[in-house]
């Protein structure tokens, strides 16, 4: 693919100490482009061509920082320092006993009442041919929202002319401490009505059931012969009505997919999901041990933004991770990052589109 990716600066308004924050537009020679604004790193438009080479707003979001101020979803949101719930705000790191803010009822969630989603980064860009980006570096301090130690984190977003949109995160601390970091972006290929008919494969035979209160039981269940069988391509809305304790407790899909009981630094395709009238294909891959599914269950219609109202079902979340509660769980993949470590995680959206049917 000839010709270069751009990057382009400009303010999106302030915070109310006065801070400046900034949007920065990523774009490609194919025409996807990509916003994201220094406030939570948030991913507020993504322009992706069908199969016709017509671009849509593919991710929900909405028109203004003031809004992004205010409750919402985590919409676009990276998340830290602990992506998903943590059971009633309480883990133990070496003998001594952490609570945290419980946002969540009785638990805490990504992050806590003022998580990463709602910092302001630092940000940079940079352009360098067929790839251009921006580099987003923020500081917790110790005891942020009950976290120990320092954390100094740095987030890349990296748009490319092979129409990859890449995720890079580091974190380092000084004592040690608990980090899970995401990206909480809803994607909706069709840019607009619900994602029933998209078509998702998530390449994985066993998920986490959680209780009533969405806290990991911590069993591992196997998908087959259960709705959360995404191992061959369906429709999201196939099964998401069905009789089944585990849809009823999550008012639809909310469950962590197992992708590997380590992570590690082998990049694998974790989902693909096709929207079948646009042709629009989302392949994410990543180097995390699990994949958070939502199908947007809690969008209730009482946000506007971009020109739609965010309905339910009206976006789906593939967000990958380290597995819920997992600082309570002994047989979970640990999260606990050493002074002398650094933590590393790394996310990839590829895109795509096909001319007819399931590819």
């Amino acid at each position: 693919m000839t010709g270069r990716c751009t990057v382009t600066a400009r303010r999106f308004g302030q915070l109310p100490d006065g801070t400046s924050i900034t949007r920065a537009t990523l774009a490609n020679a194919t025409g996807i482009e990509v916003d994201v604004i220094s406030y939570g790193g948030i991913i507020t438009r993504l322009l992706v061509p069908d199969a016709r080479g017509r671009l849509a707003d593919i991710v929900l979001g909405l028109d203004s920082l003031e809004e992004y101020l205010s409750p919402n979803p985590y919409l676009g949101a990276l998340i830290g320092r602990y992506g998903n719930r943590i059971a009633h705000g309480r883990f133990e790191l070496d003998g001594k006993t952490y609570r945290l803010d419980c946002n969540d009822g009785a638990h805490h969630l990504h992050g806590g009442v003022q998580g990463f989603d709602k910092k302001n980064w630092l940000m940079e860009t940079f352009e360098s041919g067929s790839r251009a980006g921006v580099v987003m570096t923020l500081t917790s301090p110790d005891g942020d929202q009950g976290y120990p130690g320092r954390v100094d984190i740095r987030a890349v977003y990296e748009l490319s002319n092979a129409d990859e949109l890449e995720l890079t995160l580091h974190a380092t601390t000084d004592k040690p401490t608990i980090v899970n970091l995401t990206q909480h972006s809803y994607f909706n290929l069709a840019g607009r009505g619900d994602v029933l008919d998209h078509r998702l494969q998530i390449g994985s035979e066993i998920y986490i059931p959680v209780g009533a209160d969405q806290i990991p039981t911590g069993e591992l269940q196997r998908v087959a012969a259960s709705p959360f069988d995404f191992r061959r391509p369906k429709a999201i809305g196939h099964d998401i009505e069905a009789d089944h304790e585990q849809l009823r407790r999550g008012s639809g899909y909310d469950h962590t997919f197992v992708l590997k009981t380590q992570a590690n630094e082998d990049l694998m395709l974790a989902a693909r999901v096709a929207e079948p009238v646009s042709g629009r294909v989302l392949e994410v891959l990543t180097v995390e041990p699990g994949l958070h599914f939502y199908s947007g269950n809690g969008l209730v219609g009482d946000l506007q933004g971009k020109g739609r109202v965010l309905s339910r079902h009206g976006g789906f979340c593939l967000e990958p991770q380290h597995f819920p509660d997992s600082p309570n769980q002994a047989g979970f993949p640990s999260v606990t990052l050493l002074p002398d470590a650094t933590y590393q995680s790394r996310v990839l959206y590829r895109f795509s589109a096909m001319r007819s049917g399931w590819s």
